[in-house]
């Protein structure tokens, strides 16, 4: 497996021949390879044909959501991707705004609040110390409304109802129950595995230029950084965990960055090309040193996540499963990088939810460039 990062390289970083061959994205080009593809459709019932026409079409509502937030103005209540249509759908108060957003190539669907108007009311919630019977909360495009999760054996507990109660008075609420509180997938050391602090083992993320992306509960800026064959391979320069869940290590000479996601011998290693950022319903797949390759949907964005640990803001929550070790891999959506994973529940035997910390705020945090194809 690291043979094969290391010939990537050559091919990607040293522009030989062979990276001239590789497709460019277009009308008539593959939009992933076939390792991708496959691992899609393991996770998600899709043939390859099938996942290929929907990472098209992801693609095309990624591009046409950011005209639509702004054809729709005031009016704008969120969007997500509709599997079943291959279409952005975006949520507008206002029945005189629709048409300017379906000349975009979107559909609509009037709603009462306005995306703003459910922002406030989770920033409200934000400020609120939630009991731990309490998973997160998250404002909910589709539902038009906050979605605060409880976990379900705990939803009658006094500070649970209380929270909720608070929450209610704040704005529109909708409640969902999970099976089991979100916790992070840091894990003891395991040998063979991309990287060490401490006792702990995580994952990388991206790579940027000078280093790499991954969790901030997986140690604090100035811890030393062991790679996976167990020599010195950098530093912790910066990481902020509760509040968000983010940091940056850098790499020390004779360790280098590709723009590459490790498939673990599962798919073939995974080109990054950029990181635009992928609708709600979008599909989206998962890197981990424990359990591979794993693959599912976007559930919701800028989810509040309550770990034990405390509050995690700005979250997205998807389908896909993740267990031990898993923690700052890497969230990829076709060739774009997504986020960094931070933490769940369950597991990749039966099943479970994981959330990733935005690529993009993490760039922007500590001013890194992300190194790309």
């Amino acid at each position: 497996m690291r043979a094969a990062v290391a010939a990537l390289l050559l091919t990607v970083g040293l522009g030989g021949a062979q990276a001239s061959a590789a497709p460019v994205p277009g009308a008539g080009a593959p939009v992933a390879s076939a390792g991708l593809l496959t691992a899609m459709g393991e996770d998600l019932g899709l043939t390859s044909t099938q996942a290929e026409a929907r990472l098209r079409a992801e693609k095309a509502a990624a591009a046409v959501e950011r005209k639509a937030e702004k054809a729709a103005g005031a009016a704008y209540g969120g969007s997500w991707f509709d599997a079943a249509t291959g279409r952005l759908v975006v949520a507008v108060t206002d029945r005189a705004r629709e048409a300017g957003v379906r000349a975009l190539g979107a559909d609509t669907r009037l709603v009462r609040h306005s995306g703003a108007a459910l922002d406030r009311a989770k920033s409200r919630l934000d400020g609120l110390r939630a009991p731990a019977g309490v998973a997160g909360w998250h404002v909910d495009p589709r539902a038009n409304s906050v979605v605060v999760t409880v976990v379900g054996a705990r939803k009658d507990a006094p500070a649970v109802r209380d929270f909720l109660a608070r929450a209610r008075a704040g704005g529109p609420v909708r409640v969902a129950e999970t099976a089991e509180a979100p916790r992070t997938y840091a894990a003891g050391t395991v040998g063979g595995d991309p990287y060490y602090t401490g006792n702990v083992r995580c994952s990388i993320g991206f790579s940027v230029y000078g280093g790499f992306v991954t969790a901030g509960h997986c140690a604090q800026a100035g811890a030393a950084v062991r790679g996976w064959d167990g020599s010195a391979m950098g530093t912790f320069q910066g990481s902020t965990f509760p509040g968000d869940d983010y940091a940056w290590v850098s790499v020390h000479s004779g360790w280098w960055t590709v723009p590459v996601v490790l498939g673990w011998g599962t798919i073939p290693d995974q080109l990054v090309r950029g990181s635009g950022e992928a609708p709600v319903g979008s599909s989206i797949c998962r890197s981990g040193s424990t359990t591979h390759w794993h693959c599912g949907t976007v559930l919701a964005k800028n989810e509040t996540v309550n770990y034990s640990q405390g509050a995690v803001y700005q979250m997205t929550k998807t389908s896909v499963c993740a267990e031990g070790g898993d923690s700052g891999g890497s969230f990829l959506s076709g060739d774009q990088a997504q986020g960094v994973t931070s933490g769940g529940w369950g597991n990749c035997s039966s099943g479970g939810e994981t959330w990733f910390q935005p690529i993009n705020e993490i760039l922007g945090r500590y001013g890194l460039t992300l190194h790309t194809a």
